[in-house]
């Protein structure tokens, strides 16, 4: 069996496992110009999260690792928020919104989930293979970590803390 073909294999174990997390080194691209809608019906428009360090999280109600993660989600917006760290937990398009409004209200979320029942953030983000899927995106707009299944909290922290502390 080749190399690459034992790759790929290990590789659809890991994702069908428990996801892979995949960390770029270089910011991949400005974070789009994109609104989506909070449960109370007010947008929610990415630029006007510049000049804070922002999680894009593309989660759904149905996803057992969304939900494993959710704990340490919250632990690291409380930790961070008050030093300009923000968090919009964007729901999927197959989610109905009045079960994004439950499940939100239930696991009482702190912050930000925003409605993409048309998918256009989505495609704005380049589309979303699997859940969760997150971006860590700079003060200045910049995306610079796409994140694909559950984060290495630690080293998500840590890229945090980093941002927070540099000027921008």
């Amino acid at each position: 069996m080749s190399l690459h073909r034992v790759f790929g294999l290990g590789l659809i174990v890991a994702v069908i496992v428990g996801g892979v997390t995949v960390f770029s080194l270089k910011p991949l691209r400005v974070s789009p110009d994109a609104t989506a809608y909070d449960l109370s019906g007010q947008p929610v428009t990415l630029p006007s999260f510049r000049g804070k360090v922002l999680l894009v999280n593309f989660w759904a109600t149905t996803c057992t690792i969304c939900a494993a993660e959710l704990p340490e989600v919250i632990a690291t917006y409380q930790t961070y928020a008050p030093r300009g760290f923000e968090i919009v937990a964007v729901a999927m398009s197959y989610d109905s919104a009045w079960l994004v409004a439950e499940y939100a209200t239930k696991k009482r979320l702190p912050f930000k989930v925003a409605l993409d029942t048309q998918g256009d953030i989505e495609r704005a983000f380049g589309g979303i293979e699997g859940t969760p899927t997150s971006f860590l995106i700079g003060k200045n707009g910049e995306i610079l970590e796409k994140i694909v299944g559950r984060p290495d909290f630690e080293q998500l922290r840590s890229r945090i803390e980093r941002e927070l502390a540099a000027k921008g």
